[in-house]
Formats: structure tokens, C-alpha cells, sequence
């Protein structure tokens, strides 16, 4: 098990996880990082304790925003299916048109031989 050394709000943490996780701790780290150095410019030092809980409900509430964009987006996604199944064709009506075309087809063959 590798341990990780991360550094989140200006503070070194050592941290374990499992092998071949560390690009994935590493990159949640830069995350919470990024909060907490906010954190830290507009406030100052905070113990150790308050920003990481402080940066933590940031990244929570931001996670909460996009899980909620994500929902309305599938919501019209599924809305947009639902009309897409509405608006399709039979197939019987599918092929009455292909038939119609076919025939179409043919009476301008049939033209264009007459004429020339």
C-alpha cells in the first residue's frame, strides 16, 4: 500500500491507498487544495481541522450543484425521448412512402425516357 504525500492548503499530508489509486488521490487532493488555499487567501490560517472541513462542504456543495444539473439533464433527456418515440412512424406508414417513392422513381424513368 503506497503511501501518498499531498499538500492541501499549504499543509503536507501523507496518505495511503492502494496501488495504482495514486493519480486518483492525487487529483482529489489538487481539489481540495484548490478550496482550501481560497479558504486560506480570504480568511487566513485556519486550524487544521476548520479548513478541511470548510473546504470539504465547498467541494460537497459544488459536487450537489452538478448532481442536480446532471438530474434535470437526464430529466430532459428522457422528456425528449419520450417525444421521439411519440413522433416516429409506423411501420406499415414507412412502407407506403417507400412504395410512393419507388413508384415516383419509376413515372420520372419513364418520363425521361419518352422525352429523350
Amino acid at each position: 500500500m503506497p503511501d501518498v504525500t499531498v499538500t492541501i492548503g499549504g499543509r503536507d499530508f501523507t496518505v495511503a491507498c492502494q496501488d495504482g489509486e495514486e493519480p486518483f488521490l492525487r487529483t482529489a487532493a489538487t481539489m481540495l487544495d484548490q478550496e482550501a488555499s481560497a479558504l486560506v487567501e480570504q480568511i487566513g490560517r485556519l486550524p487544521e481541522s476548520r479548513m478541511l472541513l470548510m473546504a470539504g462542504l465547498m467541494l460537497a456543495d459544488r459536487t450537489a450543484s452538478w448532481e442536480e444539473r446532471a438530474r434535470a439533464a437526464e430529466a430532459r433527456l428522457a422528456e425528449q425521448e419520450g417525444k421521439a418515440a411519440e413522433a416516429s412512424v409506423d411501420p406499415d406508414t414507412l412502407q407506403r412512402l417507400a412504395d410512393l417513392a419507388a413508384r415516383a422513381e419509376a413515372m420520372a424513368e419513364e418520363a425521361e425516357s419518352r422525352a429523350g
